[in-house]
């Protein structure tokens, strides 16, 4: 008996899934092209389309002969990767099951219209523009959460926390980002003062043409494929696409060049996390990326423990020095990479501060789903917070405070977290790769970076998700999450 024979229902669950992932694929292109391409006249038209686009998704991942096939393909005869295959098909079928297609439609269709409201109204620092259409989103958001934690015996906010963190919940968060908590404002105080004393570097102007040609070549030294990617401008900077077609998107600010070169930096970690992603099981549920927080630590690894180490900066000079022409040398640029200084917006927080900005988050959206805080209240809530958290004052300023994130105009709550997590997996990830290999930054300057992506791959990228979150990361590194790295880290590179 062959092998197709003994697993025909599983095979025509493969084929399905397929048909699902080519869809997915159209989507996330609809996607990136609206964040970077679309004529600002077409939101409402691409609306209805994306709108339609998803619920078609929606019914093929609940098509009615699913359900017994899923339960006839677990009778088969499945070696161990197509055992998990099919456990993340089931995965994604009780998922998708749980939230109705007109639910799905409106969010979709309310999403594109409040996201494309928002780009201007953040430009013109309209509150009062935003905040009814954020309120009906968010009305949607919390009877999303309702069903998916009635389905799941869950709490909402658990809920949503599961549709990026499968198995993540609140209680453990709060455990997690409570011990944060406890130091972190300590290590800020105390390492703004160890810094008072250093002259800050100036940094010259550049145009943004010198810039992308730069990014390109940071992207190629990184090792993204540009034969299965591109860079593009946007907003907000993202990846998107799927593994063989990725799009990268940055922002480029002409008067400090470090910020848009950093966010290629950090993108293109996500993107050859995308990229190295197992071939084989390209289009089916196990090839996908394990959850969005080790997808982060894969673009945090590139950002913050490789790309603010004084070896990848001293690789990249002469590339900086080609395309722009600087004098900073690779001492100035650490300096101004390892600059701690509290600032108002997330995306171009250091380090070091960045998790106060996803402490604010995580309690704000907490509060929006279980009622606790209303939409109304949001911008008090949030000066409150950045005044305790970071010493800096959001008062009237919705631009630069609670209408600065692309999430909640899109409806996505319970993502931000996976921010901060992904910053201590790759910390844990680091230690890991220098038990076996030695000093990352040392191998990094001597030119081995591609020793450093090959433990990546063979213990990350190359999983999928064969493996849960805890299992992949124990198999990776001996242990689970391990916040006590992140710790090490900041420590190490920061304190003198």
């Amino acid at each position: 008996m062959t092998q197709s024979s003994t697993t025909h229902h599983y095979q025509k669950l493969t084929q399905h899934f397929q048909k699902i992932s080519h869809f997915e694929h159209l989507s996330a292109l609809g996607d990136w092209d609206q964040a970077t391409m679309m004529p600002s006249g077409g939101s409402e038209a691409r609306g209805a389309a994306m709108a339609e686009l998803a619920g078609h998704i929606h019914e093929l991942k609940t098509a009615d002969f699913l359900e017994e096939i899923l339960g006839l393909a677990a009778d088969e005869q499945l070696n161990t990767e197509q055992v998990a295959n099919l456990r993340e098909m089931q995965y994604q079928y009780f998922q998708a099951n749980i939230v109705p297609v007109s639910l799905v439609q409106s969010k979709t269709q309310l999403a594109y219209q409040c996201e494309h409201a928002w780009r201007v109204q953040r430009k013109n620092n309209d509150w009062q523009g935003f905040k009814p259409n954020l309120e009906a989103l968010i009305t949607l958001v919390k009877e999303e959460a309702q069903i998916r934690a009635q389905a799941q015996g869950l709490s909402p906010y658990d809920a949503l926390l599961n549709k990026f963190e499968p198995g993540m919940t609140t209680a453990r968060l709060e455990t997690v980002f409570g011990s944060l908590k406890s130091w972190l404002p300590g290590l800020i105080t105390q390492v703004q003062a160890e810094q008072s004393s250093e002259k800050p570097f100036s940094i010259p102007s550049f145009s943004t043409a010198n810039q992308e040609a730069l990014g390109r070549d940071v992207m190629g030294f990184l090792g993204f494929d540009f034969n299965q990617g591109r860079l593009d401008i946007s907003s907000h900077p993202f990846c998107g696409g799927v593994p063989g077609d990725i799009r990268l998107t940055t922002r480029y600010d002409e008067a400090d060049f470090t910020q848009g070169l950093m966010g290629i930096v950090h993108e293109t970690g996500h993107a050859r996390y995308e990229q190295g992603l197992p071939k084989q099981w390209r289009g089916q549920p196990v090839g996908g990326h394990r959850s969005m927080a080790i997808h982060e630590s894969q673009s945090l690894f590139c950002e913050m423990q490789l790309g603010r180490g004084n070896g990848f900066l001293t690789q990249i000079q002469p590339l900086i020095a080609e395309h722009l022409g600087s004098v900073l040398n690779a001492d100035a640029l650490t300096n101004i990479y390892t600059r701690v200084k509290p600032g108002l917006i997330r995306v171009d927080a250091d380090e070091v501060t960045y998790p106060c900005h996803v402490l604010l988050r995580f309690e704000a959206e907490k509060g929006l789903i279980d009622g606790s805080l209303q939409v109304a209240n949001l911008p008090e809530f949030w000066a409150e917070n950045m005044k305790s958290l970071l010493g800096v004052d959001t008062t009237g300023d919705y631009q630069n405070g609670c209408m600065q994130d692309i999430h909640w105009a899109v409806g996505e709550l319970g993502y931000f977290p996976s921010y901060t997590l992904g910053a201590m997996y790759a910390a844990q990830f680091r230690y890991a790769i220098e038990k076996s290999l030695g000093s990352v930054d040392t191998l990094v300057a001597q030119g081995k970076i591609h020793a450093v992506f090959d433990w990546l791959e063979h213990n990350i990228w190359s999983k999928g998700c064969l493996l849960s979150t805890d299992d992949l990361v124990k198999q990776a590194t001996g242990e689970t999450l391990n916040p006590e790295y992140f710790k090490r880290h900041l420590e190490q590179r920061y304190l003198k």
